[in-house]
């Protein structure tokens, strides 16, 4: 007897019906339970009674780790775009310094951007009278406006090699049309070149992504007060040391499931694969 053929059904064989259940039964079921195990483990023989005096400081932990992630991968995004095309197709006076920015920030770590910038230049402001009296003076004598800064610089110097990369990999023959139909060169840049670039750097942008999160908790040496703070000041306050990273690295998987599972939901909207 000949091997059976895999039927069709609604144009789909049913091999491709089957193969998504036996996963689900075979390996979705057994880390289920795994994970339930453990959850279960965890609320009945860890201490969670700190948990309600904290909740509030906990809350106001994540938003503000929430919104330095959004707001730094926002703007270093966007300050990448210039730095990748300066370094891609830009003259050398603007290759240069932008390739200098790049090797400078990825070259040295974070930390040490960031206490330059908040032990460093903001110790130098109060010096300044001008400063001092300034409306600038009210912000810049905070730690947020350092954590930002440095957070952004950290995350356009790593994506603007990307976007350097993404900008030479498209097709030079697609540019070549546009500009033989006309096109100006500021509309090639919006119409073709720069969407096509962002297509293909959309994977390494949702990495790039998942690592300013983790690069967040860093913010807490200069009293930002963010969601790593929150749960060092209970181990301080509280001796307790287990049970606050658990909800810590708890909160950390959370939030880079949803950036996952938002990035490959916007791979699935563009077309996966460039001419």
């Amino acid at each position: 007897m000949g091997a059976a053929r895999p039927t069709q059904r609604g144009g789909r064989s049913m091999i491709e019906l089957e193969t998504p259940t036996r996963f689900w039964q075979t390996h979705r079921i057994v880390m289920a339970a795994i994970a339930a195990v453990v959850v279960l483990a965890c609320i009945l023989l860890l201490r969670w009674d700190w948990l309600p005096k904290y909740l509030p400081l906990i809350g106001e932990g994540i938003w503000r780790t929430l919104w330095l992630l959004v707001i730094t991968s926002f703007l270093g995004f966007f300050m990448a775009i210039p730095l990748g095309l300066a370094q891609a197709a830009g003259p050398w006076y603007l290759a240069m310094p932008a390739k200098v920015f790049c090797t400078v920030i990825r070259g040295t770590p974070l930390l040490l951007q960031l206490w330059l910038l908040y032990f460093g230049l903001g110790s130098l402001f109060p010096q300044f009278p001008a400063i001092r009296q300034s409306e600038l003076w009210p912000y810049l004598r905070q730690a947020w406006p350092y954590a930002i800064v440095a957070l952004t610089f950290s995350f356009a110097g790593y994506e603007g090699e990307v976007m350097r990369g993404a900008f030479k990999g498209v097709p030079g023959g697609q540019l070549e049309a546009a500009r033989a139909m006309g096109m100006p060169r500021f509309t090639i840049l919006r119409r073709i070149w720069l969407p096509l670039a962002i297509q293909r750097a959309l994977p390494t942008l949702g990495g790039e992504t998942v690592l300013q999160l983790k690069a967040t908790p860093l913010v807490a040496t200069i009293t930002v007060v963010d969601i790593y703070a929150v749960a060092s000041r209970v181990r301080q306050d509280t001796f307790i040391v287990y049970e606050p990273l658990l909800l810590l690295a708890v909160v950390y998987m959370v939030i880079t499931g949803v950036i996952v599972l938002a990035f490959r939901w916007f791979e699935h909207r563009v077309p996966s694969r460039v001419a």
